[in-house]
């Protein structure tokens, strides 16, 4: 797992995980806090945004919570 750089400061995302066609996500706080997104749910092209998101450090949380929602592959 790689630390989320948090570079706003207010994020719940804590780390993640970059997989060829999957990101995994580990949140702060929750009743679950691993989320696997994958190419099949919520698809390629919203992966690939968050995986640009997470190495950047900035912004995955914002767009999980406005944009991916609750289209996950699997949480845990």
């Amino acid at each position: 797992m790689t630390a989320y750089k948090n570079l706003g400061g207010n994020s719940n995302v804590l780390s993640y995980e970059l997989g060829e066609d999957s990101i995994h996500v580990v949140f702060k706080s929750g009743t679950h806090r691993n989320y696997l997104y994958n190419h099949v749910s919520p698809g390629k092209a919203i992966v690939e945004r968050m995986k640009a998101l997470a190495i950047q450090g900035h912004g995955l949380n914002s767009y999980i919570s406005t944009t991916v929602k609750s289209n996950f592959a699997k949480k845990w």
